[in-house]
């Protein structure tokens, strides 16, 4: 076994593998960019080096950086996570090359699934099958329009040397195929330096199915079950479980034993996962290898009893597979929630912040949370918005759900935007909870997913309220102690104003409403006029935001952070983002962004198409913003002319910057 091994990652996989490690008595090296000084996987390990700055190509794809620093720090083998550098062949051979264990598959393994063209040729001489589709050299683009035509629409461009969904393009219209390719081929290109692709037939209602395989030196190859992930955005897992619904014993055991087939065929050792789809009649077909261990793999750990890192290390220290296919069962169901930093109801887009609070449900034998994100750390533009992991397990698959729901709605995190309230809603919705699932889950059932907003509540307004006055309240006290005047009427803090009645009116924006709260003050509390009716309403405000109010004798614990003009308010499992307003301001503010096109996000400018001048129709393409290892297209929201454009191909952009502005043309 090793004494020391470098972690060529961040986040959870990097804190997730240190405490495997430390368990086994190895020791850990972590590395970081700058913006990563004071990451959690930074303290996880026993020592820390920098690699170079934020940008992950000057610092986390750096080889020669990682592979100096692990000569350097002494460790005698590389665990490269997930993400980054974990497949790439050319970082396998130069760890071969320095003396320093990959762990991971042999170099050859790695190249020969690293393009799924070419994985898929082996795959076909192996026996097992695979989806309709092209995936030859020819990458003119009228030879793949051709192509897609004579598959049959709907189609999907993938890029061939990558996952993650990045470089994919679902195509229903032959009018749409050119600039889905270009804009696959870009992202491919950004991704994975490579921009070719294939082409494959879409199955409609798919299932994506993958099974865990796991190899050694000594010829041993088995798997461990399978991993349902079709509830999917953007191409990208959010919630897998394990075992997959509705599989019968004769589907499992195909689908294991051609995944150990794939495994074989290519000499693999080490932790994989060999991927299917899945049509509605349950025949399976081969998309892709992972030559890795995968982001899931806790449901796995939860369902066989087994520690997929720990097997990692003994089987690249040359040890054999601590069990074999006989000897491994399936015990109880599992699910992973992917708790991400990004806006559900601005189609996922990902998002950035501190996190002022967090508040986690508690972890046991039935809840895990794997997780590089603690309280005050900021989610950045340079790296995955991926905050933790929520695992539970039960003995059934109803019992780990419900788990599941309950610990999502007590997943508290301020400071970002996050997906735990759709993924608690997804958890609850009937066609899930029976088992229907399909990798077009959530646009099948959008309309529940994401439900009209509801009025904000009378306990989060009173919430809002009460640390409005009371702030106001503890300011006005600190300006009086410090005045000269201590006892001057324009420092008392009653609601005092000449020639008016005792009264404050407050305006919150909730989404695009306006809610006015009226607060009269009374020598005991405050009277609020809420949507609901008058309610007698005092509290105690705490410097952290903490606040313990009553409500018409109510007693109620909430949490209150303010940034800027925006108020984040947390009541019981309630969680509200309300903006104090002013509307002859905001009135303002409207007039003057009439026409113009902001960031959503901070990124940076991958293409514009447009120049001052152009005319452009409603939904045309004006310009690409790449953000958090993604592409975003800006479209024209009505017919009109391009007044200016205020950036370039390679420019930087803040969220809410203004890209570009739009004339009617009148």
């Amino acid at each position: 076994m090793f004494d020391k091994i470098l972690i060529a990652n961040r986040g959870e996989i990097a804190c997730r593998v240190a405490r495997t490690c430390r368990r086994m008595g190895v020791r850990t090296v972590a590395v970081y960019s700058e913006a990563d000084a004071n990451a959690m996987h930074v303290t996880a390990c026993d020592e820390a080096w920098l690699i170079g700055p934020a940008a992950a190509r000057d610092s986390y794809l750096n080889i020669d950086r990682v592979l100096e620093v692990a000569k350097r720090s002494g460790a005698q083998a590389i665990h490269p996570g997930y993400g980054f550098l974990s497949e790439n062949a050319r970082f396998a051979r130069a760890c071969e090359e320095a003396g320093i264990v990959f762990i991971g598959p042999p170099v050859n393994a790695i190249e020969a699934m690293g393009s799924k063209s070419a994985a898929k040729a082996i795959m076909e001489q192996a026996g097992v099958p695979l989806v309709p589709g092209y995936h030859g050299s020819d990458q003119d683009p009228d030879r793949l329009a051709a192509v897609a035509e004579d598959i049959g629409y709907p189609v999907l461009i993938k890029a061939s040397a990558g996952g993650g969904g990045k470089g994919m393009r679902r195509v229903d219209d032959p009018k749409q195929f050119r600039e889905a390719l270009e804009g696959a081929r870009r992202e491919a290109a950004s991704a994975f330096g490579d921009e070719q692709v294939l082409i494959e037939k879409y199955l409609l209602q798919p299932r994506h199915v993958e099974v865990q395989v796991f190899a050694d030196t000594s010829g041993n190859t088995v798997h461990l079950f399978e991993r349902d992930c079709s509830i999917q955005r953007r191409h990208q897992k959010v919630i897998e479980e394990a075992p997959a619904p509705g599989l019968g014993q004769e589907q499992r055991t195909a689908m294991g034993e051609a995944a150990v087939a794939a495994a074989r065929a290519i000499g693999y050792v080490g932790a994989g996962t060999v991927e299917f789809i899945m049509d509605s009649r349950g025949a399976f077909y081969f998309m892709e290898m992972n030559t890795r261990l995968q982001v899931e793999h806790p449901v796995t750990e939860y369902i066989t009893g087994q520690d997929l890192v720990e097997w990692q290390l003994r089987v690249a220290s040359g040890g054999t597979l601590p069990c074999s296919q006989g000897e491994l069962g399936i015990h109880g169901h599992a699910f992973e929630a992917r708790i991400y930093a990004e806006d559900p109801e601005r189609d996922f887009l990902p998002a950035t912040g501190t996190i002022r609070h967090l508040r986690t449900p508690a972890e046991g034998p039935h809840v895990r949370i794997d997780t590089g994100v603690r309280e005050s750390d900021t989610i950045s533009v340079h790296y995955d918005p991926m905050i933790a992991k929520l695992v539970v397990w039960d003995s059934d698959r109803r019992t780990a759900l419900k788990r599941l729901h309950d610990a999502l709605q007590r997943y508290v995190i301020v400071g970002t935007t996050t997906n735990a309230g759709f993924l608690a809603r997804v958890a609850a919705h009937p066609a899930f909870i029976k088992g229907g699932v399909d990798t077009s889950f959530i646009e099948t059932h959008r309309e529940a997913l994401f439900p009209a907003r509801e009025p904000v509540s009378d306990r989060v307004l009173a919430a809002g309220a009460l640390f409005e006055l009371l702030s106001v309240d503890s300011e006005a006290r600190s300006r009086a102690a410090a005045s000269g005047d201590p006892w001057s009427p324009w420092n008392l803090t009653d609601g005092w104003r000449p020639n008016s009645d005792n009264f404050h009116t407050l305006h919150f924006m909730d989404g695009d409403k306006d809610v006015e709260v009226v607060a009269h003050y009374r020598d005991d509390c405050f009277l609020l006029e809420l949507p609901g009716g008058d309610f007698r309403a005092n509290g105690e405000l705490a410097p952290d935001g903490h606040l313990r109010m009553a409500l018409d004798g109510v007693h109620l614990d909430a949490l209150v952070l303010r940034d800027g003009q925006k108020l984040t308010t947390v009541v019981g499992d309630e969680l509200r983002e309300l903006v104090v307003h002013d509307p002859l301001v905001a009135g303002m503010e409207d007039e003057l962004s009439e026409g113009s096109l902001t960031a959503p996000m901070p990124g940076m400018i991958r293409a514009v198409h447009v120049k001052a001048g152009d005319e452009v129709k409603e939904g045309d393409a004006l310009l690409v913003l790449e953000a958090m290892k993604m592409e975003y297209t800006i479209r024209a929201f009505a017919d009109g002319i391009v007044d200016h454009v205020n950036y370039v191909a390679g420019d930087q952009v803040s969220e809410g910057a203004e890209l570009l502005a739009i004339s009617s043309g009148e």
